[in-house]
């Protein structure tokens, strides 16, 4: 049976009093995987942003994410809706003074974990999930590109998200690099992750094809729209 993880009607998305997506439809299922195409300021990142109510919904018939009415959310209610989200950065976003097993244990004491046990149990979990549980030990600067948005992404996966929005995650990595973090990705959707990935990358659209979704023109359209093209 299918689960909706987020719908939005009629969504309108506005930065710096401006509109720049307007009457967006929207619905992801459990463990679907969605591209999210379209020219630079096109709404991308807006979009993503209202998700984890970094950007409030500037108006609409429905905004929900995972149980969380986004046109309702209490302020005190964002840190239980980010919780159930995962976030990946293009630019990683690490914390440079202090190791990879550092920066994820940091994560799970910020969102109220307090047993050392689970902790180091649900670290050792993530960092095996992407193929680096080697590399507990090193600083983000000892590590590749790829190495760290390995790393960004199991601190995504922390708290068992439902929802994960990738923002370009392939961005500053080479092709073949960005290629296995694309696969990656694909696989947690089929763990019953959904996920959401921003891209310019219309090669690994075609490569690793999967649903699609454009801003364009103000709108949220199915489909690869000819002009979304950078």
């Amino acid at each position: 049976m299918s689960h909706t993880v987020l719908k939005y009607r009629n969504v309108d998305v506005e930065r710096a009093d401006r509109i720049v997506l307007k009457g967006v439809d929207f619905t992801m299922e459990k463990g679907e995987f969605c591209y999210l195409v379209g020219r630079v300021g096109s709404g991308k990142s807006s979009l993503m942003k209202t998700m984890y109510a970094d950007v409030p919904i500037a108006g609409g018939d429905t905004a929900e994410v995972m149980d969380f009415d986004l046109l309702k959310l209490k302020r005190k209610k964002i840190p239980m809706l980010r919780r159930g989200i995962g976030i990946v950065f293009q630019d990683f976003q690490l914390l440079q003074d202090r190791s990879v097993h550092a920066n994820l244990s940091f994560v799970l004491r910020a969102t109220g974990w307090r047993s050392k046990a689970d902790m180091e149990q649900r670290i050792e979990e993530v960092l095996t999930d992407v193929g680096m549980d080697n590399k507990s030990y090193k600083m983000p600067h000892e590590l590749s590109g790829g190495e760290q948005q390995r790393i960004v992404i199991a601190r995504a996966l922390l708290n068992r998200p439902e929802l994960i929005l990738a923002d370009e995650p392939t961005g500053n990595l080479d092709p073949q690099t960005g290629e296995q973090i694309v696969t990656l990705l694909h696989r947690l959707a089929t763990e019953g992750h959904s996920i959401l990935m921003a891209t310019h990358n219309h090669g690994l659209v075609e490569e690793f094809p999967a649903r699609v979704v454009t801003c364009v023109d103000r709108q949220l359209v199915e489909g690869l729209a000819i002009d979304a093209r950078v």
